[in-house]
């Protein structure tokens, strides 16, 4: 039950993604920030969000993860940022990514995407042979762009509403759509497959965990200043940009499309 490279990521990280994502729209950032700065309406009862119907549970789920975060990821990766040299720490960021690429690919395919599919396989390519295993990325230098996709967003790309949204105990933020593709997600990713054994699954795991969390300090530093209610902000980020990547960066503006 611990093979999956998100272990232990509190609910703020798709939040402090959306900063660090140059991807993203800014006029998604941007309406979710006026939707997080935007004062509660003074009712005796609070209307029910309908993206959100489950949010007493969440909150409670989100406040687990939040002081996980605060009490164990966050100083892990404050250590691990200090501690380990930055040739080193870019090093591990590009082969984990180099191995996502490789899931990334077979749902661009599924996604009826040829032509990014060949794009993404010719990049892992290119940084596995090139790259010294990936160690490097002279693929992206070459003007080939990293164009990640996971399991829900292809079901998404064929139809599947995202549902309502969810906070998962250490994983996080996710809808019922993303829920249900997190297994796949996990069995098929490629450092899954790679390693053998639950040590050394659970070791890869933590890494990618980690890692992440160091590279997102400074967003989660910025996301601390700015989001009046956390969870809100971070709710509202994270619906946006998982849409925004179901379309590419360019979602319809019928509310009522996944």
């Amino acid at each position: 039950m611990l093979r999956t490279g998100t272990l232990l990521l509190a609910a703020w990280l798709p939040a402090a993604a959306v900063w660090a994502d140059e991807a993203t729209p800014p006029e998604a950032a941007a309406s979710v920030t006026a939707a997080a700065s935007a004062p509660e309406d003074e009712t005796d009862e609070p209307a029910v969000n309908p993206r959100d119907p489950y949010e007493p549970l969440n909150r409670k789920v989100f406040e687990f993860n939040d002081k996980l975060d605060a009490n164990v990821l966050k100083p892990v990766a404050e250590t691990y940022q200090k501690v380990v040299p930055s040739m080193v720490r870019s090093g591990v960021s590009n082969v984990l990514g180099n191995l996502g690429d490789v899931w990334s690919a077979v749902n661009q395919l599924l996604q009826g995407k040829v032509g990014n599919a060949g794009e993404m396989t010719f990049r892992v390519l290119t940084n596995t042979v090139f790259g010294i295993g990936g160690l490097m990325d002279p693929a992206t230098e070459l003007g080939m762009e990293r164009r990640s996709e996971d399991f829900g967003q292809t079901l998404g790309r064929w139809g599947v509403p995202p549902g309502p949204y969810v906070v998962l105990p250490l994983l996080g933020s996710s809808t019922a759509r993303d829920t249900a593709a997190t297994p796949v997600d996990m069995y098929a990713s490629l450092d899954t497959q790679l390693t053998s054994g639950t040590s050394a699954t659970l070791g890869v795991s933590v890494l990618k965990v980690v890692n992440t969390r160091a590279n997102l300090l400074g967003a989660s530093q910025l996301l601390d200043q700015i989001a009046l209610d956390r969870y809100s902000f971070i709710r509202d980020a994270y619906l946006a940009r998982r849409r925004s990547q179901v379309y590419d960066g360019n979602p319809p503006d019928d509310d009522d499309t996944p």
